[in-house]
This record gives structure tokens, C-alpha cells and sequence, in this order.
């Protein structure tokens, strides 16, 4: 006879939580055909545009949005490209938290085509557009903070608000800031989940996937996400989000 005990009964029938967020990370011009242009980048816009019309709860996309003198440009330095100094956080006096930065090509610069999201991505799917690396002083590859948590952007706000379970990232670059935005995810207690073929990496070793997955993150594929996503019944817009600029200033609201 066939017996079954209440605690199996309930595992039964408990459901997970599924409330999936898309996050676009810098799918910009600099990024794609500009200054700092990644390797095969256009590749991934229609994939991309393909993954904003799946029924996500948010859809966001962040932006490198930097002020003339950043302190990750070759130019501020007057060193040569892709070199490396140690940077410290601005309060660090006794320069006891450095970290290794790679000196970049200007890009991505406030007020120039280079910050703009690129031509061809339906940036207008977007909830909310997060801005990161405003401060002059602080290096920012994570959507969601600085490498010394100094200051923290509205993503994990937004994703927490409308109860966010699960991330899911694409865009570039996969071995910078993708990885450190899956990191932070994970840290911040979403399960999280890299859209391979809809990111692409400045680097050709591959190390930044192998990373990812020793922190717990998963690799997916569109696929994968597209037939989880079709079980999933659409979100009607029934909010009014932002732009989000430093400290929470509303810089731009999304109709």
C-alpha cells in the first residue's frame, strides 16, 4: 500500500519562488563601437533585445557614467594604456586598502555619445537605467557598489522592493563588470544566474566563468532562460520608475 508522511506531502507541493529580474550591464556606446569597444559586442544586442521581451518582473540596465577626470583613465595619470597603478578609496590616507586598476581609454563620459545606451538596444524596455562610477575617486565595475562598499547604487533597492528572487545578467564585459555585478548578486542574496551567449569578455582565457561558477553562480544559456521565462505569466508596467543618478536623485523618469 502506498504511504506518504505529511512532510513529503508538503515538499509536494511547495513551490520555489520565481520573481526573475534581467539586469543589462553597459550595453553602451564606448563599450560596443567606441573608445573601449569589447570584441564582438554587437553580436549580443538582438539576443538581448530578444531577453527584454520575456516576462521579467524588472528589467534594468546600468550605465558607466563618468566625469572627465575619472581615476581609471590612462589620460589622468599620463601613463600608457592599459597599464596598472594601485588605487585607494579617498578617505584611505594611510593607503591601507589598495587594489590593482587597469588604466583605460576615456569612455563612457557624462554628456558625451560615448554613455548612451548603443543604437539597436531597446533601451525603452527598460524599468529603471542605474548609474555607477560618478565619483571621480571611486572605481565602480558592480551595478550594485564599489569594490570598498562606499557607496551603493539603487539596484539591490529596486530588486528587493519587488521581491526579486533570482538575477539574471548579460551584456559587457563578461571578465569585468558582469563577473563583479555576479558577485555582488550572490552577496546580496539573490540566486544568480550569467546569460553566456548574450555576454561578451574583453579577455580570451575564459577564467571569469570558471570564477563565476566557484561562486556559486550560474551559466545559462537564452534558451534555458526562454523556456523557464514562457511559464512565467507577463508583468503589466503598473509603476513609474527612474533613472537613477547619485545618492538616489531622480535623474530621469521612464513612462
Amino acid at each position: 500500500m502506498f504511504k506518504i508522511t505529511l512532510s513529503k506531502l508538503v515538499k509536494l507541493f511547495k513551490t520555489t519562488p520565481f520573481k526573475p529580474a534581467l539586469v543589462v550591464i553597459d550595453m553602451q556606446h564606448d563599450f560596443v563601437h567606441g573608445s573601449l569597444a569589447v570584441a564582438d559586442a554587437p553580436a549580443i544586442i538582438e539576443p538581448i533585445n530578444k531577453l527584454l521581451e520575456l516576462p521579467f518582473v524588472i528589467k534594468i540596465g546600468s550605465k558607466d557614467f563618468h566625469p572627465p577626470d575619472h581615476i581609471s583613465f590612462a589620460s589622468k595619470h599620463n601613463k600608457d594604456l592599459f597599464s596598472k597603478i594601485t588605487i585607494y578609496p579617498p578617505e584611505d590616507v594611510k593607503q591601507e586598502k589598495g587594489l590593482e586598476q587597469v588604466l583605460w581609454p576615456d569612455h563612457c563620459v557624462q554628456g558625451t555619445l560615448g554613455v548612451e545606451f548603443v543604437e539597436g538596444l531597446n533601451d525603452e524596455a527598460f524599468h529603471a537605467v542605474v548609474q555607477k562610477g560618478l565619483h571621480p575617486g571611486i572605481e565602480s565595475y558592480s551595478a550594485f557598489r564599489d569594490p570598498w562598499h562606499i557607496e551603493t547604487t539603487e539596484l539591490p533597492g529596486l530588486l528587493k522592493d519587488r521581491g526579486i528572487t533570482h538575477v539574471y545578467l548579460v551584456g559587457v564585459a563578461g571578465d569585468y563588470c558582469v563577473k563583479s555585478t555576479a558577485v555582488d548578486a550572490v552577496e546580496f542574496g539573490f540566486k544568480t544566474h550569467v546569460i553566456r551567449d548574450a555576454v561578451r569578455s574583453v579577455g580570451k582565457t575564459g577564467e571569469e566563468w570558471k570564477e563565476m561558477k566557484k561562486k556559486k553562480i550560474q551559466i545559462v544559456t537564452s534558451a534555458q532562460v526562454t523556456k523557464r521565462l514562457s511559464q512565467v505569466k507577463p508583468v503589466r508596467r503598473s509603476w513609474r520608475l527612474f533613472r537613477f543618478g547619485p545618492c538616489g536623485s531622480q535623474m530621469q523618469a521612464i513612462q
